[in-house]
């Protein structure tokens, strides 16, 4: 068994237990949300990324292209609302973000 088809089973296992749903253009996708307007304080150190985004499988990007728009399944406090998807950067490790920008 290769590294890769190690790492695949690993990453089944985390978003099989701790993804959220979301879905794009009507289609169900499982990720990792992630605000930066969330995100707990360490001291005063900030990342660079300011966007929301969702981290999704590469099998689960096909087809996601930009100006899509993505429903995050979440209470509102939690960021889940109406995003649309402006940018898509693939991870080089079998996953992809998609950054986002709120719906007004």
């Amino acid at each position: 068994m290769s590294f890769r088809d190690l790492v695949a089973d690993i990453d089944t296992v985390v978003f099989d237990t701790l993804s959220d749903e979301g879905v794009i253009e009507g289609r169900t996708v499982w990720g990792m949300f992630s605000a930066p307007w969330l995100q707990p304080k360490l001291g005063q150190l900030r990342t660079a990324l300011r966007e929301p985004n969702f981290v999704v499988r590469v099998a689960d990007s096909d087809g996601v292209a930009k100006a899509q728009s993505l429903t995050v399944n979440l209470p509102v406090q939690d960021g889940g609302g109406s995003y649309t998807i402006v940018h898509i950067e693939p991870t080089g490790d079998g996953l992809v973000t998609l950054v986002l920008r709120i719906k007004p």
